[in-house]
């Protein structure tokens, strides 16, 4: 087997990485939204948003949840990003007291296109890569630019090969 994704550094995340780093992304907002600390609602940028989105809900005690579906890739190769569906505009507004809410900031280029439509909201990520931390008020952990982060949701088990190295 010597076909390698065209990523140069893989990050693999297991669901309980996930869950760790979305209760410290949880415990790292808990009290900074506008109502007392508290947020009005989270909303998911689908897909990858909701599994993080599901665990600060719970921790934050945040029932008003909702999402915003945008496509920026295509696989794995970064296009356009787009609006495919907007959450609830009564609930929305300019964004005041939303948490929205992502896996991963890359490029910045989704947060950008969300954030023209809700300026006020408080943009959150587990992971941020370096030229999107621009984007995101808060995050829990950095990683370098050229690193592919593979999710839980999008793995199966099955045999790597070495990083360098075939030897075994």
């Amino acid at each position: 087997m010597t076909d390698r994704l065209p990523h140069e550094k893989g990050f693999h995340i297991a669901w309980d990485q996930i869950h760790r780093d979305s209760r410290a992304l949880a415990w790292r907002l808990d009290g900074r939204g506008p109502d007392d600390g508290a947020w009005r609602a989270i909303v998911a940028i689908t897909r990858g948003g909701m599994a993080p989105a599901m665990i600060v809900a719970r921790e934050l005690d945040v029932r008003v949840v909702d999402t915003i579906s945008v496509k920026s890739y295509n696989n794995q190769e970064q296009t356009d990003a787009v609006v495919l569906k907007a959450p609830d505009s009564d609930l929305m507004g300019d964004g005041t007291g939303i948490l929205i809410l992502d896996d991963l900031v890359d490029s910045g280029k989704t947060l950008e296109l969300v954030r023209k439509h809700y300026p006020n909201a408080h943009f959150a990520t587990v992971y941020a890569k370096p030229k999107g931390v621009p984007m995101v008020d808060t995050f829990i952990t950095e990683v370098s630019q050229d690193t592919w982060i593979f999710f839980p949701w999008d793995m199966a088990l099955q045999y790597v090969e070495p990083y360098r190295g075939t030897d075994a």
